[in-house]
């Protein structure tokens, strides 16, 4: 921040604690982490508040706290599946059975922590209720998001 730069985003913290150069920085406390985006404290940083406990703290208006939630709940979804509109329920309810055997097999999971990568399964009926409160915002918070992102 004294030189003018900061590191300031990102959508998940598995970047921050999975590779370089912040694995570097955080080992040399080279970094502080101000803030956190999530809706619960990260517990490989403790000490750093969520944006919603600040929210709180300041008593933040409703609709500036939908603007952060439609902003920064992108994260939450990680990486999903999706399929069609059409798709019959049966047909997503085999899938999602399927994902979630997957994500609770010790192999797979054993594999991910050898690689770093991130792994936390997010069961698709909660990333399905996110997405539609995500998309059922008033008007004034979705022109409120349009135009922190440079949209008309």
């Amino acid at each position: 921040m004294e030189k003018g730069e900061v590191q300031c985003r990102g959508l998940t913290a598995a970047p921050f604690f999975g590779r370089e150069p912040f694995i570097s920085w955080r080992k040399r406390n080279f970094v502080n982490v101000l803030l956190y985006g999530g809706l619960k404290r990260d517990p490989r940083i403790p000490d750093t508040p969520t944006i919603y406990e600040i929210f709180d703290k300041e008593n933040t208006p409703e609709e500036s706290r939908r603007v952060a939630d439609v902003i920064l709940r992108g994260g939450d979804f990680g990486r999903p599946w999706v399929m069609p509109p059409a798709t019959p329920p049966e047909v997503v309810k085999t899938m999602r059975a399927a994902y979630a055997k997957a994500m609770a097999d010790s192999a797979l999971l054993d594999e991910a922590k050898k690689t770093k990568l991130d792994v936390e399964y997010v069961p698709g009926e909660e990333l399905q209720k996110l997405a539609e409160k995500m998309m059922s915002q008033p008007p004034a918070v979705v022109q409120r998001v349009k135009t922190l992102l440079g949209k008309k």
